[in-house]
């Protein structure tokens, strides 16, 4: 259904998160001519007054085929500003699973269109299982079924079989944002990683560092080998 894959939706949003908004005394130092369309949007006094900042018909159309990053949010579709909303489209292909991560401003609603996926979250601390360790809620989908992920709760996604799934992820914010949970972790000081992990050297952390993959896109090795596909 769509070419690009999860790891580009995600390295959109990791990018738009990282690019931010001016701050309010920036904005008031510039002119609106300097000032983004986007920026414009949220300043306009009124519904009304946005409208008129987009004045042609294709101004309301996004096109997932011709954005690589296949995330629409205020930036990359200014009508949005107002909405309070933004979705993304993409393709987990066989075997892939996204890496741990939150949304720091929003929740998702997650939506499998074709295909299989697999899905883990665990909700903010306090929210516990019958034996009293942190829930961890698995959910299998497949066409035409959804799940939620509360807003800033760790969450991944896997594509189990050997046929891509094509997925519908919606967020009720205009800026949703991403937090990759390991990569951040280890970005920390060997110091406070010692304090927090309790009994683990500073050479296990390095090669625990170390060994983390790059990038926002994994494959898993069991169904790698269902599938027969090969490692890079």
């Amino acid at each position: 259904m769509f070419s690009p894959t999860v790891a580009s939706m995600l390295v959109s949003i990791s990018t738009m998160a990282s690019l931010g908004i001016a701050a309010p005394s920036n904005l008031a130092q510039r002119s609106p001519s300097q000032l983004s369309i986007t920026a414009q949007l949220q300043i306009a006094d009124s519904g009304v007054d946005r409208a008129a900042l987009l004045p042609q018909d294709k101004d309301y159309v996004y096109d997932f085929s011709q954005n690589p990053g296949r995330f629409a949010d205020r930036k990359t579709f200014p009508a949005l500003v107002g909405t309070g909303g933004s979705l993304a489209v993409g393709i987990l292909p066989p075997c892939g699973m996204s890496f741990l991560h939150i949304h720091p401003r929003s929740a998702e609603l997650f939506a499998v269109i074709e295909g299989r996926v697999l899905t883990e979250a665990v909700l903010e601390a306090g929210v516990v299982d019958a034996d009293g360790k942190p829930r961890v809620i698995r959910t299998d989908l497949g066409p035409n079924m959804m799940t939620v992920f509360p807003g800033g709760a760790f969450h991944t996604q896997l594509n189990p079989e050997c046929t891509n799934a094509s997925i519908v992820a919606a967020f009720p914010s205009e800026d949703p944002g991403i937090g990759l949970i390991l990569p951040q972790t280890f970005a920390l000081d060997d110091e406070w990683l010692e304090t927090q992990f309790g009994d683990v050297s500073t050479d296990e952390i390095a090669k625990l560092r170390a060994s983390l993959p790059t990038g926002l896109f994994l494959q898993a090795e069991d169904c790698k080998k269902k599938c027969g596909i090969q490692t890079e």
